[in-house]
């Protein structure tokens, strides 16, 4: 791990694995504001009103990858994560914590780059620092640069003759347009592409565990876990996407649970980086291609 100036930031930790690199603010978050392979293209979006920015009491969208609470309510959500960092190594864990909020939540990411593997390992941790329990959601929304398109899994056709229960929730919010041109419901797989337009988004519960996020010749490919028999935040939902003008998100979540005083919930991620794998415009086609890159890619 080397310490590197990055967008007006001159504290950012970069971790690498192969090819593939990311960049971990240290001077705010903690946020992942850098990822892709050495030397090219960020895939995540940085915006530059607020690039190099540090300090306030407000809630910022610098852009990059973040860790939120969910359901979604201000205040507790959008506490802001203007301040410096702890940066500590754990064995071949990298660990970015930040100061508690005025909730007493204390967030952190751990990140290993696993060389064998070819990917990144992400773990997310929300402490509870209070006196109280606390009953919450851990969020991981990544906001990805213009241009690209989100994919996920459409639920396995069954006939209906043979299963008459539904498959999985698909959440829509009030902005969301399904007649939107930047959506592709499919039969196999759901796209949503960025375009300069308002914000649109949707949430589903994914069985299957992996989304992808494609780039001008790049695949990210994420890897989540879901467990059964708990309740997820927004009519149970463990993935959303969204989408406006300056950014694309890609968002996984964990199940909602009590926080005891003194204890933290989880979330893990991994993450791939692919070149030159772009997803093909057949809808079957684009399903194959996408079950076939995540069954050899495990969480």
């Amino acid at each position: 791990m080397e310490i590197v100036s990055f967008a007006g930031w001159q504290r950012n930790a970069r971790i690498t694995c192969g090819d593939a690199e990311m960049l971990v603010t240290l001077d705010v978050g903690p946020r992942v504001i850098s990822y892709g392979f050495s030397g090219r293209e960020n895939l995540m979006a940085v915006h530059e009103a607020t690039a190099g920015k540090v300090g306030g009491d407000k809630f910022i969208s610098y852009g990059g990858h973040r860790l939120w609470i969910a359901p979604e309510e201000d205040p507790r959500t959008f506490q802001p994560d203007n301040e410096a960092v702890d940066y500590a190594l754990y064995g071949d864990w990298h660990v970015f914590s930040a100061s508690p909020d005025q909730f007493h939540l204390k967030k952190e990411f751990r990140i290993r780059a696993d060389q064998s593997r070819g990917c990144f390992e992400m773990v997310h941790r929300i402490y509870n620092l209070g006196a109280y329990p606390v009953e919450l959601a851990p969020w991981t929304p990544t906001q990805f640069a213009t241009g690209g398109e989100c994919i996920f899994p459409q639920p396995r056709f069954i006939p209906h003759s043979e299963k008459v229960l539904p498959a999985r929730p698909l959440v829509l919010w009030h902005y969301t347009n399904m007649s939107d041109p930047r959506w592709t419901w499919g039969e196999h797989v759901v796209r949503l592409k960025w375009m300069d337009m308002p914000p649109t988004k949707c949430g589903a519960l994914i069985e299957e565990g992996y989304v992808a996020f494609h780039l001008r010749g790049t695949t990210h490919l994420r890897r989540f876990s879901l467990q059964e028999g708990v309740p997820y935040p927004d009519f149970n939902c463990n993935f959303e996407t969204f989408t406006r003008h300056d950014m694309l998100e890609v968002e996984t979540l964990g199940p909602m649970q009590p926080v005891a005083p003194g204890s933290y919930v989880e979330h893990q991620e991994t993450w791939y980086l692919l070149e030159n794998e772009p997803p093909p415009q057949d809808d079957t086609a684009c399903a194959e291609w996408l079950r076939d890159m995540a069954e050899s890619r495990p969480l």
